[in-house]
């Protein structure tokens, strides 16, 4: 993993947490136990801080960010964050899969046990109920999440990367 201080802000991470040799954490990034951080992903606490649960993934290739003095990035407990997906500057509570190539941008909140759909784009200001699924460009809602997504895909993505992480620490 690359980590690097700025702004006299260093990364802290929670117990047993995973970091492919090229993650890129820096500054002010606060992060709960068992995370993981996977190959190209960027979280960049440099402008504001960005902090996280417990159980979050950040897959390949997503970048987390935030804007300068004004939306800091904050992601609940059991977060997985798609490959290649964008989140800046906005509020995901728990239980939340954020879609491969998403963009979820400032000031967006996500409720809990939501879905943001692969290619969705969440524009400012976004408000997403809790149990909803969203997707499109713009994305709107297009449906209530179902106990079978809730478990199928929100929960079992966030388990199965806890595994994951566990095959390459061995």
């Amino acid at each position: 993993m690359i980590e690097k201080e700025v702004r006299g802000h260093r990364p802290v991470y929670g117990k047993d947490c995973f970091f492919a040799e090229n993650a890129v954490v820096i500054g002010e990034v606060v992060m709960g136990d068992f995370c993981s951080i996977w190959y190209n992903a960027v979280v960049r606490g440099d402008v504001h801080y960005i902090k996280m649960g417990n159980k979050v993934n950040i897959q390949d290739g997503a970048v987390l960010h935030a804007t300068f003095e004004k939306y800091p990035t904050t992601l609940g407990n059991c977060v997985s964050v798609g490959h290649n997906a964008i989140v800046h500057g906005c509020t995901i509570h728990d239980n939340v899969l954020i879609g491969m190539g998403a963009i979820v941008m400032d000031d967006c909140v996500i409720e809990r046990n939501s879905i943001i759909a692969a290619g969705a784009v969440l524009s400012k200001g976004t408000h997403v109920q809790s149990g909803s699924v969203y997707a499109g460009v713009p994305a709107k809602k297009i449906k209530d999440i179902s106990e079978e997504l809730l478990h199928g895909e929100i929960h079992r993505i966030a388990e199965n990367y806890l595994k994951y992480a566990r095959w390459y620490k061995a």
